[in-house]
């Protein structure tokens, strides 16, 4: 077999494991994230006790001075412009929040708050991280993820089961 023949099957194989990984990744949330120098490891706790513990939620109202905290939980949605599955993410969280009372959708644009993307560690669009009542990240999904995931995963968040079926 010639060797451009096996580049050529090479390139199909990786392309395909790829494609892969991605379709089993994408929209899937996964379980906390600490992000680094908000939530500190013991010895900042040690250092310095008298000092509130900072939450994803601080970090956002300090970009997006606007912003409100639901009531039981948050949708914190990083796009971009020319993102199409940041649109059919915003749609579907939309959908939710009509869906849940105390449910609240804010979508971030990440090209306007880089350092707020730097901050929470936000590697694609969309990513959707999502806060409970408190402010604090509980869990975040990055790729465009299906209603039935997010209706499961917020009633996880929120906890007392009310997350209506999908």
């Amino acid at each position: 077999m010639p060797t451009g023949l096996w580049i050529a099957l090479a390139a199909v194989v990786i392309a395909l494991a790829f494609g892969a990984y991605r379709a089993l990744t994408d929209g899937r949330f996964r379980g906390t994230h600490e992000v680094r120098g908000a939530a500190g490891g013991a010895d900042a706790a040690a250092a310095e006790p008298a000092v509130a513990e900072r939450t994803v939620w601080d970090d956002v109202v300090a970009a997006v001075p606007d912003a409100q905290l639901g009531e039981r939980a948050t949708f914190v949605q990083f796009s971009s412009a020319f993102c199409a599955p940041c649109r059919a993410t915003r749609r579907t969280l939309s959908e939710v929040v009509e869906l849940v009372p105390g449910v609240v959708h804010l979508e971030v644009d990440a090209e306007h708050h880089l350092d707020l993307v730097r901050r929470l560690d936000v590697l694609r669009t969309p990513t959707t991280l999502v806060l409970d009542a408190s402010g604090r990240e509980a869990t975040r999904a990055a790729g465009a993820p299906r209603k039935e995931t997010v209706l499961a995963t917020l009633g996880s968040v929120v906890g007392d089961g009310s997350a209506p079926p999908a």
